[in-house]
């Protein structure tokens, strides 16, 4: 329930942290604009305000935006019983503890109705929290449910002896091993992948650790192996429950009804060559409006998963839960059945399609004049990959393609061309990062690695997608209805504060007291183009980037430089998508299928689920490339590379391989016979005795050590230069920072190796 408006002037310091501390719910953001009236620009003032009061260490936020008095637990927390105190009273700690200080004191006060075992020692529970004093804290807990034991699941390798077996974790870092007595294997055969849990055992006192064998998932050298490593570990659902399947097998293709028809449009896809279901279209023509000289009239059609997928069905909470798709070089875990994400809400040729569209219409110059949205039917005329499409406008056209030339592709090309210069005058930011590809065989193992192409066919579908984003998140706005806002906020002052001590280092400037835009960054990416410098610059920008998230509150997306952003074009594969598809149902009165009210209280907590899944997924997707990564490079263990620094750190350097892409890591204990200095500003290891510097960006030598192919480690050496103390002839000696670095010891003197 929203709290009732207090006052219309803006609140001061003393009054916004007296409203947090008294407020009974849920406070974000949201609810202090609400309760003091704030609107409009006042917003942006109340975020700084915010955010000022988070860094003077005044107030907290926890994951889900939610704001509390610095010091002051969150009203949900998770919990962990800790034992039973003088009094004979249960109580607990919170997971998680941050503070120095010692931990508060949680009594657990049960509800008399719950069922299920009370909790025991090292159990974890999620627990409503309600202060009962200040100084020392004190807490009485309400137990919402007992939770899985997080932190004691296992994952990894079975090998089996006579006596019972070890289990070797998958988690790079967990550097121990866990023995499994004969009576816990539960089946479990040499060298096969499984899940385990603590246990005890009279029968060892000593030793390692003991787990028990819970779940097979099979052999761990078979090439499937390394994806499920990365879905299991990061409690990934994986297998859809039979009434979601069976949800999905009852759908049926849709009739043109009250639709709008739109199948004598020759709408195209244009997707990855590998891809499996469409869920975009694209078509483009000249304006016939002669008020509109040089102008496009554009269509992007998105499949009808809200005809699918209806609010609280089964299908809709299994995607609630798993948030969106999952992407591994071997397999697609799914955020919907394949009968519908591969089958009637893909945008197959030939065939017809429920979709919801969106007109636009451009001038010359790529600026939007109007759009509008329609519910339709629409048969795609044809599906091609991005080479294709490339190929096809240089000139070199297929059976497919050329058809398609001069009515579709030509049109979608120029249409292209317009918003680039709209996007030219937008100014984005516009980072360099290269991507890499995995490459598998029939079998499932790697064949190669390269870098993704970056072609103008990629753009153009982009560029499609994000007009049609702008125009469903005003539409949304318009009509007053709530929207799930794709939210990329501008840099916190911490960061921006570090990236401009470390542009210093180069003699690069970032104004202070400048309005941050993407543009400020993109002249500094830009003079640095073609230089030593270009890759480091642009991963000390990137990393001085906020992440973005979903959230109902509208705070522009600072990266794409547009003032409001809905993600709208990919509802088979992201859950938010398919809530900005019911807002638009509902705001346009085009069906009885449109957002509830019950999806509107929750949205800002289902925009805390769903950015929470969206991180797992990456997660997932980086270990799994990193495991593709080691297994690929286990066969040149010992070979030599050429490298450049990706991190520098207390404990060493990160380094990847060129041109593959794997990310290994010298320790610093093996860099050289020195003590090394970090200088944070500069991203720096120096060394205090002969001043050699590894900076960040900088090419080395290195050679590969150790590839784990079940952790997706990778462990490198420096190629030693003759006796230069163990430093590579490439990287740069002395420094002309040296005054300016906070200088921590982080390694000690040793012998240099043996034969080096």
């Amino acid at each position: 329930m929203a709290p009732k408006q207090m006052t219309s002037h803006f609140p001061s310091h003393t009054e916004i942290l007296a409203f947090i501390k008294d407020f009974k719910g849920k406070v974000t953001k949201r609810e202090i604009a609400r309760a003091f009236g704030i609107t409009g620009s006042d917003k942006i003032l109340l975020k700084r305000v915010l955010r000022e009061l988070k860094e003077d260490g005044r107030i907290a936020q926890d994951q889900s935006r939610r704001l509390r008095p610095s010091g002051r637990l969150p009203n949900v927390q998770v919990i962990e019983f800790a034992g039973i105190d003088k009094h004979g009273d249960p109580y607990a700690h919170p997971v998680n503890w941050e503070s120095d200080g010692p931990s508060p004191t949680i009594l657990i006060s049960e509800k008399k109705n719950r069922r299920g075992p009370a909790m025991g020692k090292g159990d974890r529970a999620l627990a409503k929290l309600i202060p009962i004093k200040d100084d020392p804290p004190l807490y009485r807990a309400e137990i919402i449910k007992l939770l899985k034991p997080g932190p004691s699941a296992l994952l990894g390798v079975f090998r089996g002896t006579s006596e019972g077996g070890r289990i070797m974790p998958v988690d790079k870092k967990n550097r121990d091993e866990y023995w499994v007595d004969r009576d816990d294997v539960n089946g479990a055969q040499d060298g096969e992948l499984v899940t385990a849990e603590p246990a005890s055992s009279s029968k060892r006192k000593m030793g390692p650790k003991r787990a028990r064998v819970k779940e097979r998932l099979g052999d761990v050298s078979s090439a499937k192996s390394i994806s499920m490593i990365a879905i299991h570990a990061h409690d990934i659902p994986n297998e859809f429950p039979n009434a979601v399947l069976e949800a999905a097998e009852k759908a049926a293709p849709v009739t043109l009804g009250d639709r709008t028809d739109l199948r004598m449009i020759p709408l195209i896809t244009i997707d990855p060559v590998d891809a499996r279901d469409h869920d975009d279209a694209i078509w483009a023509e000249a304006d016939p409006d002669p008020e509109n000289k040089g102008g496009w009239h554009a269509i992007v059609a998105i499949a009808d998963v809200a005809h699918y997928v209806q609010p609280s069905s089964p299908l809709d909470k299994e995607a609630l839960k798993r948030g969106n798709s999952c992407y591994f070089p071997d397999r697609v875990v799914p955020m919907l059945p394949e009968t519908l994400s591969a089958g009637l809400c893909s945008l197959q040729p030939g065939k017809d399609r429920a979709c919801l569209a969106a007109h636009m219409w451009f001038d010359k110059n790529g600026r939007k004049i109007k759009h509008q949205f329609i519910r339709g039917l629409m048969n795609s005329h044809a599906n091609i990959n991005y080479q294709q499409a490339q190929q096809a406008l240089d000139g070199a056209t297929d059976d497919t393609t050329a058809p398609l030339l001069e009515d579709v592709l030509k049109p979608l090309f120029n249409t292209y061309k317009a918003l680039m210069k709209a996007r030219a005058k937008r100014e984005p930011l516009e980072l360099d990062m290269p991507e890499r590809k995995i490459q598998l065989d029939d079998s499932g193992h790697v064949k190669g690695i390269v870098l993704r192409e970056r072609l103008d066919t990629h753009r153009l579908v982009e560029e499609f997608m994000v007009s049609a984003n702008v125009c469903a998140a005003e539409e949304l706005e318009k009509h007053k209805v709530p929207a799930m806002y794709r939210v990329h906020e501008e840099p916190p002052m911490d960061k921006l504060d570090s990236l401009r001590e470390f542009l210093a280092t180069l003699s690069l400037k970032l104004a202070k007291g400048t309005v941050m835009r993407p543009s400020l960054f993109n002249g500094i990416l830009g003079s640095v183009k073609e230089t030593a410098h270009e890759h480091m610059v642009n991963q000390v920008v990137l990393r001085s980037q906020t992440q973005a998230y979903y959230s109902p509150d509208n705070m522009g997306h600072f990266g794409l430089a547009l003032q409001r952003y809905a993600h709208f074009t990919s509802p088979i594969r992201r859950y938010a998508d398919l809530l900005v598809h019911r807002g638009l149902v509902k705001a346009l009165g085009l069906g009885k299928d449109g957002l509830t009210e019950p999806e509107i209280e929750e949205m800002a907590n289902i925009g805390t689920q769903i950015s929470g899944t969206e991180r797992r997924a990456m997660a997932a997707e980086r270990d799994s490339t990193d495991r593709y990564m080691a297994s690929y490079l286990s066969d040149h263990v010992g070979d030599e590379f050429i490298g450049r620094i990706s991190a520098v750190t207390r404990f060493g350097l990160f380094v990847t391989l060129e041109p593959f892409g794997g990310d290994g890591l010298i320790p610093i204990s093996e860099i050289g016979n020195d003590y090394y200095v970090l200088n944070t500003d500069a991203h720096q290891l120096i060394g205090e005795r002969h001043g050699q510097t590894f900076t960040l960006g900088d090419k080395i030598d290195v050679r590969l050590t150790e590839a784990n192919k079940l952790t997706g480690g990778l462990k490198l050496d420096l190629v030693h230069e003759g006796n230069l103390s163990g430093v590579s002839k490439r990287v740069k000696r002395g420094s002309t920072h040296r005054q300016k670095q906070t200088k921590r010891r982080h390694s000690r003197p040793r012998s240099p190796k043996k034969g080096k």
